[in-house]
């Protein structure tokens, strides 16, 4: 299985896998089949993504994906961030094998839960 550079760097260089304390909104999500886990942190003001963070347990793809995901967000509107498709995490990561797309699907899904938590509870 081949992976972009760019795809091993933010496997073994992550900047976002790390727990935020007294986080805005959290959201875990599973896939049962590869059995990866994405839990998502965020620390929202102002309507604005100002802090995001991950802990993902899987393989290189998920916890890349993870890490795609949080540094185009971060920074974002939430409708901004709301609008990032799996299209722009595979983007910016270069070659995902297509065994492993379903990974950018998951951390946009357990994103999007984590929205809608804290737009339940706000």
């Amino acid at each position: 299985m081949m992976y972009s550079e760019k795809l091993m760097d933010y496997f073994k260089n992550p900047k976002f896998a790390r727990e935020i304390k007294n986080p805005s909104a959290v959201a875990e999500e599973g896939n049962i089949k590869c059995g990866d886990i994405f839990k998502i942190f965020l620390k929202i003001k102002n309507n604005k993504i100002k802090d995001i963070s991950y802990l993902t347990y899987g393989c290189i793809a998920a916890i890349a994906a993870s890490e795609s995901f949080c540094r185009i967000v971060k920074g974002k509107t939430i409708e901004e961030a709301k609008k990032v498709s799996y299209e722009d995490i595979k983007n910016d990561l270069g070659d995902v094998p297509a065994i492993k797309l379903h990974c950018t699907h998951m951390v946009i899904k357990t994103f999007k839960k984590a929205i809608e938590n804290y737009e339940n509870k706000n």
